[in-house]
């Protein structure tokens, strides 16, 4: 796919220091969720405004990491430099999210063609479709799943970092690693998020490596501004450095990964050295669909981001969602606006359950993509939203169908850390990565966290209706909602916008209600990712608590949706192509929910 695309000259430079960095973090008061709702908890809100630049800018959910990014770009590196720097450093300031233990997706345009690069984790050569059950074939506990060695997968991130770099970086790949191996020998002050998080945490301090690392002699988490240093990581990171990802995934740390999965005490698992010598990232076609004006770029199968956010904008082409702007005073959210972009949601959840995993693995219905997003299924799936809410929605049966699945039972979680960066040579970039739960499989190696990825995948394997297509399967890659997207102008095909977010199965809610903000409602991205969350996963209408109406709340609920308020706690970052006074400009937006920023000039 070819596009077009054009930076306007130098002519705004934006610069913060540390301190006014560590003063944009939002409040320290943790509030409280059930560990089914939101294990990466809400740490408070804080109001934020967008930023704007002419030349390039980086968002991330932390402002060193963002600070990491932004340095390689000025030092004229590209947008792939800058999401790798900015990695490194999030491994080592939110482990809770995301790290070179984990996995990711990356989706990138050069101004010529747009790329998907999948660094998703794989199950292990020994795991089968009974690892998350019992002896009597009943799925486990979630603490079961997620807690100890038998979740983690062979981790993704590096080799997917360091094939994108191959194909596009400009600045040496030792080079990057420089500003997370500094911090991570020189430390850096924990944050109120973290401090929040390792609070929380019931399970973490039971890895004696994680215990000494992130918690006092008297058992207590590192308080806020404690200087946390890391020299475990920076020893990692080096070898990395000089070694490139083969030092990850060839030697000493690949058999210290696999050691701490077999060796933990009460549920080893099963991911060997050899998995990991073994992992192959993979560039993939994107999905890529024409919404109004507009081209919208999603990352495919084994993320089911992509097909599933399309179709939801399908069938709101069809419904028409603009005429029902918010009220920015407190970001008035109307009744038909959340009962379309609900519906909507329950209609591609319903398909997305029933179809989307690993393509590698398992085929998806008809003609693949195309049966899925075909704009007469959308139009018949959208002809079933009436004035009443449906509560669940059946799945829908595309043209040509040719497999049947059962209904899956994954737990998707919303530790997850999002990027977005824009360069000064025309490419741009969306990047969602992951360790599943907050702090993975709470299992501490050589400075990094694992993952616990695998729990992504179906703990039952069939059900009446046949095999489930997301049952574990060896050497498979599990079903992710993370949603990297990038938007191009149809006419001109010039990249307008990026944008993700962590979150679990809520992610592809979060990023649809950024892209009918901005594209629908004309919002500017810091507007749309600040509005209230809200959608559906085929079950209750999902709110954010305390910030729609009362009196909306009642219109819902007499249109026969079951709502539900609670922590929506996303992270979204997002850069926007605008014009102001004649001139291009980028813009870009952080969440208020969480600590990131944006950088640019």
């Amino acid at each position: 796919m070819l596009r077009k695309f054009r930076i306007e000259p130098l002519a705004l430079s934006l610069a913060l220091s540390l301190p006014l960095l560590a003063a944009l973090h939002g409040p320290a008061c943790a509030q409280r969720a059930g560990a089914e709702v939101a294990p990466e908890i809400a740490t408070g809100y804080a109001e934020k405004a967008g930023k704007s630049a002419q030349k390039f800018m980086m968002a991330a959910a932390n402002p060193l990491a963002t600070q990491a990014g932004y340095q390689m770009l000025k030092q004229g590196g590209s947008a792939i430099d800058a999401a790798i720097a900015t990695q490194l450093v999030l491994t080592l300031v939110e482990p809770q999210s995301s790290g070179i233990g984990g996995g990711s997706f990356l989706l990138y345009s050069d101004g010529k063609r747009v790329q998907s690069y999948d660094g998703r984790e794989t199950a292990p050569a020994a795991a089968d479709e009974h690892l998350f059950q019992d002896k009597d074939g009943k799925p486990v506990s979630r603490e079961t799943g997620v807690i100890g060695g038998r979740s983690v997968g062979a981790p993704g991130v590096l080799r997917m970092l360091e094939l994108a770099h191959k194909e596009h970086g400009k600045l040496a790949w030792k080079a990057l690693f420089a500003p997370a191996i500094k911090l991570a020998e020189d430390g850096f002050h924990v944050s109120p998020r973290l401090n929040a998080l390792l609070s929380y945490d019931r399970y973490l301090a039971r890895d004696p490596v994680a215990r000494a690392y992130f918690f006092g002699e008297d058992g207590k988490p590192r308080p806020v501004g404690y200087l946390l240093k890391n020299p475990e990581l920076a020893r990692t990171l080096r070898e990395i450095a000089d070694g490139g990802a083969d030092a990850f995934y060839q030697g000493r740390i690949a058999r210290d990964i696999a050691a701490k999965v077999a060796g933990h005490p009460t549920n080893p698992g099963k991911l060997t050295a050899a998995d990991i010598a073994g992992y192959q990232a993979r560039e993939r076609t994107p999905v890529c669909t024409d919404y109004k004006a507009w081209t919208v770029c999603g990352a495919p199968p084994p993320s089911s981001g992509g097909i599933t956010i399309a179709q939801m904008l399908g069938i709101l082409e069809v419904k028409d969602i603009s005429p029902y702007k918010p009220q920015l005073n407190g970001g008035m959210l109307t009744a038909e606006a959340i009962h379309l972009f609900t519906e909507a949601g329950r209609l591609a959840y319903a398909d997305r359950n029933r179809y989307l995993a690993d393509t590698d693995f398992v085929p998806l219905p008809g003609k693949g993509v195309a049966a899925l997003l075909d704009k007469g299924y959308l139009k018949q799936r959208a002809a079933l939203i009436g004035e009443k809410s449906m509560g669940r929605a059946n799945y829908g049966t595309p043209a040509t169908m040719q497999v049947a699945w059962g209904a899956d039972t994954a737990i998707d979680k919303p530790s997850t850390s999002h990027l977005v960066a824009v360069d000064a040579f025309g490419g741009g970039l969306s990047m969602t990565t992951s360790v599943e739960d907050a702090f993975g499989a709470r299992q501490m190696v050589d400075g990094f966290m694992l993952n616990n990825q695998l729990t992504d995948f179906s703990f039952d394997s069939q059900d009446e209706n046949g095999p489930i297509a997301n049952r574990v399967q060896a050497g498979k890659r599990p079903r992710s909602a993370m949603s990297p997207t990038l938007v191009f102008d149809k006419g001109t095909h010039n990249m307008v916008l990026a944008t993700g977010s962590p979150g679990g199965s809520t992610i592809i809610n979060y990023v649809a209600k950024v892209l009918v903000g901005t594209l629908d409602w004309k919002l500017d991205v810091q507007q749309a990712i600040s509005l209230p969350n809200f959608g559906s996963r085929n079950g209750p209408t999902e709110l954010e608590a305390g910030r729609v109406a009362p009196a909306v709340v009642e219109q819902l609920k007499a249109r026969g949706h079951q709502v539900r308020e609670f922590e929506l706690n996303s992270g979204l970052q997002g850069i926007e192509r605008r014009t102001v006074n004649g001139k291009q400009e980028w813009f870009g937006g952080a969440d208020p929910r969480r600590e990131g920023v944006v950088l640019g000039e």
